[in-house]
């Protein structure tokens, strides 16, 4: 098996920084974590925070801290620095190759999704996000690693595309038309989830749109590891 993880984002219109941040790291003792962070000041989107959150998230994992334990504990102290005024919608998805699964952590209404032999499953568990109080707690899932399983996750600019129209992406229903279509690669089904919710802001993100896929093929090319960056400037 190989493990493919995909990342495409686009700023909302007319701003030149996007809100959201998005961080990988290899996990001291085997697999790889992706994080997604999307912080807010008294609900104004900010990037500072996100990668703040994000970067203390890693930092934790990288010392071998679980994955849960790291987000409470930065849930705790970012309370603690600012009394619940500063927050942000967290995704952490792992794989894990000291215990052979997937862990997929959730702070935030926006929900992930799971493929697994073929069939599309939304997790929407109530969960809050992180330095709303200092005893906030992920919704956790954890799965065993499959081939052809895939963990879709994505900033509120995707999933709230189309709002002012008064149009929604049924994003569960468009990732089941896509694979059953073709067998579409991590950077396939983030692009075109992305390309569908810029669609719905008639080209205009009306937010700050983030996707990541990580996604399990069948497929071993070799035993190298290939990470590839693109970055428009």
């Amino acid at each position: 098996m190989e493990l493919y993880i995909a990342v495409t984002k686009v700023d909302k219109f007319n701003r030149t920084q996007s809100g959201d941040t998005v961080e990988t790291i290899e996990r001291p003792n085997g697999g790889i974590s992706a994080v997604l962070a999307d912080g807010r000041i008294n609900g104004e989107s900010n990037k500072a925070i996100s990668t703040m959150v994000s970067h203390r998230v890693i930092g934790n994992i990288s010392q071998g801290v679980r994955d849960g334990a790291a987000i409470r504990a930065v849930s705790s102290r970012l309370f603690a620095e600012h009394n619940g005024t500063v927050q942000a919608n967290l995704n952490v998805i792992s794989a894990d190759l000291q215990t052979d699964t997937i862990l997929v952590s959730r702070n935030g209404p926006v929900p992930v999704f799971l493929i697994s032999d073929g069939r599309v499953d939304c997790l929407l568990a109530e969960c809050e996000p992180v330095g709303l109080r200092a005893d906030v707690l992920p919704s956790i899932v954890e799965l065993p690693i499959r081939p052809n399983m895939a963990v879709i996750v994505f900033s509120d600019g995707v999933y709230n595309a189309g709002w002012q129209r008064s149009q929604n992406l049924d994003l569960c229903t468009t990732i089941e038309a896509l694979i059953e279509e073709e067998d579409p690669t991590a950077q396939e089904l983030a692009d075109y989830l992305l390309q569908q919710s810029i669609r719905l802001d008639d080209g205009f993100p009306n937010d700050d749109m983030s996707v990541v896929v990580m996604l399990i093929s069948p497929q071993s090319t070799d035993n190298v590891r290939h990470m590839n960056v693109s970055m428009s400037l």
